[in-house]
């Protein structure tokens, strides 16, 4: 009572995710076709900005070629299914073939069978085959020691990613991940993440990293913000740690891009993330639904398999078409899950924006409105 009547009470601040901001349109507009999407992560350059979730249901070898011709990234999950097992379709076919109630115990059950680290430099190897750039994300407590294997594969690109990730941990008697080692040991560009919050991003960028992964339960099959009560909307998230990314860049003339990851669902989602800051995005269900993904119309976190506290569930997200159509379009689909980049290039152009870093400039406004203003016959189902 003492400290509330001094006036050290705890205050709240509104926090923005996509369905509560739009974009305002620009005084010049863009043909979409003059709009240039390259993103640059180290020495490597993509002709979209487009990172392919490292999840089990997303990403496997053929997946991973068939993306990077498309001018993506996607990600292999080194702690998944393709490095346990010879052959995961068995385990994938079981996994879609399992009940809701009996599913997550499932999961659990596969999961617990080791990593075996010949696999690791076959999947990636199968990859680097396929004339793409590969990229292998792992947990920090696995990090130093599948690194090593995965660049010995030909890795181009690591990333560490957990739930929720900061430069520093305490912890009795185990020994912790310290990115500065990390970073400077690793030969290729390590992207860290993830965080939500400004000062957690500057801490991160200090360590050397190349890039940094922002969003703490936003995907579709997560529920770390159910289980653990954490996580910010992904508009305020991203233009937090952009302006972080921003400050740290004018302090040192490093520039470490930051990638908004999960959340999104169509290509106003995707316009918005990179509005609000962010160099690139990564997503995961949408691609759960290419006919190209190994998921068979499911997807899965992956923290679902946790055997004492479970943070993700598995959905259905059927099969939407082809990776080709969901990107690139065409399409027949009129809610923004197809032509991704079409959408965004669209966005950008009408934003008056050349560039990504000219999208990152687009003003924005809080609008709780924009998806249900005049849309009487649509939320009716009168079509």
């Amino acid at each position: 009572m003492a400290e509330m009547a001094s006036g050290s009470r705890k205050e709240l601040r509104r926090a923005y995710g996509f369905d509560e901001v739009a974009l305002v349109p620009g005084t010049v507009t863009v043909n979409p076709e003059n709009v240039d999407l390259s993103f640059r992560i180290g020495e490597h350059t993509l002709s979209i900005p487009v990172l392919a979730s490292a999840m089990d249901a997303v990403v496997d070898p053929g997946f991973a070629i068939k993306f990077g011709r498309f001018g993506g990234l996607a990600v292999l999950n080194l702690d998944g299914l393709q490095t346990r097992y010879d052959n995961p379709e068995e385990l994938l076919a079981e996994i879609a073939q399992s009940s809701p109630l009996e599913v997550t115990s499932v999961l659990q059950k596969i999961y617990q069978q080791p990593i075996k680290p010949n696999l690791i430099g076959e999947r990636l190897s199968a990859i680097k085959k396929g004339g793409v750039l590969a990229a292998a994300s792992c947990t920090p407590q696995n990090a130093s020691i599948l690194a090593p294997l995965a660049i010995e594969a030909g890795v181009d690109i690591f990333v560490v990613a957990s739930t929720v990730t900061t430069a520093r941990h305490i912890s009795e008697g185990k020994q912790e991940l310290s990115f500065d080692k990390f970073c400077k040991s690793t030969k290729v560009p390590v992207l860290v993440g993830n965080c939500v919050s400004y000062e957690a991003s500057r801490e991160l960028m200090q360590t050397g990293i190349a890039g940094l992964l922002v969003g703490v339960g936003p995907g579709a099959a997560c529920t770390s913000r159910e289980v653990l009560g954490v996580g910010v909307p992904q508009v305020t998230a991203t233009i937090d740690c952009a302006a972080a990314r921003d400050d740290y860049f004018a302090e040192t003339g490093r520039y470490v891009p930051i990638i908004t990851d999960g959340g999104m669902r169509n290509g106003g989602d995707i316009s918005k993330a990179i509005a609000a800051g962010a160099d690139a995005i990564m997503i995961g269900s949408p691609f759960a639904q290419a006919e190209e993904a190994p998921g068979r119309g499911f997807h899965w976190g992956m923290a679902t398999p946790h055997a004492g506290l479970p943070r993700g569930t598995r959905i259905r997200v059927g099969i939407n078409g082809s990776l080709q159509q969901i990107l690139f379009g065409p399409t027949s689909r009129t809610d923004g899950t197809q032509n991704l980049m079409g959408a965004l290039r669209t966005s950008m152009g009408v934003c008056g924006a050349k560039t990504i870093k000219e999208m990152q400039r687009t003003e924005m406004v809080i609008a709780p409105a924009i998806v249900t203003e005049g849309k009487i016959w649509q939320l009716t189902g009168s079509k």
